[in-house]
């Protein structure tokens, strides 16, 4: 059912300062900041080639990162992405097998302009797994 790695996303209190890490001292290819209002945030994609890391910063006080930097103050490690050819009949084969879907379970259009979803991290050895529409 999983596809490869898409990314694995990281909270942080200030993305233009993450984002100068990145570029500055990794040497990173970024994307350009992108707001994404229906998710509560504005997002960076550092392209690594063959995956990408996300750099998530809350729109404003009531984004689901706001509350993630408030226990994660420094940020830190948010989820990671997966890909899966069906979202459907991957929602509904996890359903099946006891996983729980956060939000209402249907997928929301998510940065890269696809379909996604999120499980819920006590499912996951602790971790918030997005999955998106390959």
């Amino acid at each position: 059912m999983l596809g490869r790695l898409n990314h694995v996303a990281i909270a942080v209190p200030d993305l233009a300062a993450a984002s100068a890490v990145y570029r500055d001292t990794l040497g990173a290819k970024l994307s350009k900041p992108q707001a994404l209002p229906d998710h509560g945030v504005t997002v960076v994609f550092v392209d690594l080639g063959n995956t990408k890391v996300e750099l998530l910063e809350p729109l404003d006080a009531a984004s689901p990162i706001s509350g993630f930097l408030a226990k994660n103050p420094a940020g830190g490690m948010h989820h990671l992405c997966y890909e899966v050819d069906d979202i459907l009949a991957a929602r509904d084969r996890l359903k099946a097998k006891g996983a729980r879907v956060l939000g209402d379970g249907e997928p929301k259009i998510g940065a890269h302009g696809k379909p996604v979803l999120f499980l819920h991290p006590k499912d996951f050895a602790g971790t918030l797994v997005e999955l998106e529409q390959a």
